[in-house]
């Protein structure tokens, strides 16, 4: 964020925002409104993407996650976004802060732990991780050889006197899973002819 975006200028940000994205993990308390906002909106969106996830790769059903949390924050994706969204205006208004409701919360958490034991350490799931790692460290490697090979903006890094295997390990975790894939696919899986 001070050293990767602009070509290296950094970006002039505010100590509010600074402090939203320091903090938006689980174990961080933002001191702004904003900040707590980031904060639960992430926690709802990984749940929400990690589910469907898991729904398209055959893991789970929609009809898997509990009654008593269903009951609570809905059956379906979109239910439960609205659930979320409208609970957390409602339980907030007023207060100087933002937060869920006491039932709302409880149903999170319950999704959380359902999560994690159908999902996150699911053998299925599981099996994938020693692939991604093995990726990411392929990509490492090679553009810790082929360091030209990485966009101006990190080269520019190098330039300022930045250690190659901190740019390399900027750049390589920057990448979302889809372009670190494509771009192993392209660095070392053959084209096939158009015949």
């Amino acid at each position: 964020m001070e050293r990767l975006e602009k070509d290296g200028q950094g970006l002039n940000l505010t100590y509010e925002v600074r402090d939203g994205i320091l903090n938006h993990q689980t174990i961080g308390k933002p001191h702004t409104l904003e900040g707590k906002i980031v904060r639960l909106s992430d926690k709802i969106a990984y749940i929400h993407h990690d589910m469907d996830d898991a729904v398209r790769a055959g893991i789970l059903k929609e009809s898997d996650v509990p009654l008593e949390i269903r009951e609570v924050i809905g059956s379906t994706p979109s239910e439960r976004l609205d659930h979320f969204i409208h609970d957390i205006v409602t339980a907030s208004m007023g207060k100087n802060d933002i937060l869920m409701s006491d039932p709302v919360a409880q149903a999170m958490k319950q999704m959380k732990n359902f999560m994690f034991e159908n999902v996150y350490y699911n053998p299925m799931a599981k099996s994938e991780e020693g692939k991604a790692e093995r990726l990411m460290e392929t990509l490492y490697r090679h553009f810790l050889k082929h360091i030209d090979a990485m966009p101006q903006e990190f080269l520019n890094l190098l330039s300022e006197g930045e250690a190659k295997e901190q740019v390399v390990c900027d750049y390589v975790g920057a990448m979302t899973d889809r372009f670190a894939i494509a771009t192993y696919d392209d660095i070392y899986i053959p084209k096939s002819w158009a015949l």
